[in-house]
């Protein structure tokens, strides 16, 4: 008879699959709120705010400080490492504010996409070094979730089979390694929307690419209770020609997660992948109103598509924050509606149909 190790105790297992299931509630999703130091460059230069530290805390204060009704269908924040250690005006720990507002603070933990050597244009991502000892501080310091984003590319010959079993593997390592801090890890193999191809080709990819991920999930004895995927929806390239409804979506996405994602993962929290504002909500919605089997919580992680009618309304100016935040309320409203596949489509932000793709997204 085989001994097979238990590498969680029992009490671990049980606090991990308590913060997963909480982030995944009904109704519910997550803000990530997680850009980089240069992303966050790249979203107030539009709006003419210089990116210093302190606008970049004045800007996440302007999330992060909403009414408390954002807590009714926001259940948890991605911080970026700058952002998880900075304080309100009032000098309060951004960390402590979600957390009296009944936000899970959540923290990403990758180092960034670098090119894989040996590959044509294709890449994976750095930060296992040292990952243990980052993540049993940010839990200490009240992370009870990360994410760790990896990227795959469809083109002729991509994503190649060195590419997916790599990103396969580095996501597999830095799951094991958050459970064994306590942290529920999301894990993110994004296959991106650039290129030409069509939906069918999009939904094949996908499927590839989440089969290799659960096998190194499995080979790295990742309890999938306490894990959630963020993955794409499953859409054709932005310079498709053909035009596909949010039904076609819907089918293409829950048809590949349900060949490739066991049932027992805790949720699935899409990234919205460059698609507006209202796009984001409108397809979230027809996934979660197809009537296929869909045994996990199927619910939103989006930055862009929570944030850009926000960044526009506020302006970098004070007088600003009330209306800004009203703006951020709307659009998690319809993504909160959209995880019960109950919007409809009515609920008008200041950049609802504003085009967010941006070429070879990297953040």
């Amino acid at each position: 008879m085989p001994i097979f190790p238990q590498y969680l105790t029992p009490e671990q297992e049980d606090e991990l699959r308590k913060i997963a299931n909480a982030i995944t509630a009904p109704g519910k999703g997550i803000l990530a709120a997680d850009e980089s130091t240069g992303s966050m460059g790249k979203r107030l230069g539009p709006i003419g705010v210089e990116n210093t530290e302190e606008n970049r805390r004045r800007y996440r204060e302007v999330l992060f400080s909403s009414p408390d009704a954002l807590a009714e269908n926001v259940s948890g924040v991605i911080m970026f490492h700058e952002t998880f250690y900075q304080k309100n005006k009032d000098g309060v720990p951004f960390v402590k504010v979600l957390q009296q507002k009944g936000m899970i603070p959540g923290i990403k933990v990758d180092k960034g996409v670098v090119p894989l050597a040996g590959s044509d244009d294709e890449c994976t991502t750095q930060g296992l070094d040292g990952l243990s000892e980052r993540c049993a501080q940010y839990k200490k310091d009240g992370a009870q979730f990360a994410k760790w984003r990896c990227v795959l590319k469809i083109g002729s010959h991509n994503p190649s089979y060195q590419a997916m079993i790599e990103n396969a593997n580095v996501l597999a390592r830095y799951a094991s390694i958050c459970q064994q801090n306590g942290l529920v890890p999301i894990v993110e193999p994004e296959v991106l929307p650039d290129g030409t191809h069509d939906l069918y080709t999009a939904q094949k990819v996908t499927e590839q690419v989440l089969a290799f991920q659960y096998k190194a999930l499995a080979d790295h004895h990742v309890f999938l209770e306490g894990t959630l995927l963020k993955p794409n929806m499953v859409t054709a390239g932005q310079s498709c020609t053909t035009k596909y409804t949010a039904q076609d979506i819907a089918k293409a996405t829950v048809t590949a997660l349900s060949r490739t994602v066991p049932p027992a993962v805790a949720g699935v929290t899409f990234l919205s992948g460059g698609q507006s504002e209202e796009d984001a909500s409108i397809n979230l919605s027809a996934i979660n109103a197809f009537p296929g089997r869909k045994p996990w919580a199927l619910t939103f992680s989006y930055g862009r598509a929570l944030q850009a009618s926000v960044l526009k309304a506020w302006q970098g100016k004070d007088d600003n924050v009330k209306t800004a935040q009203n703006e951020l309320l709307m659009r998690a409203k319809a993504n909160g509606l959209a995880a019960m596949g109950q919007y409809k489509g009515d609920i008008q932000s200041a950049a609802a149909g504003q085009s967010l793709f941006v070429e070879k997204h990297a953040y």
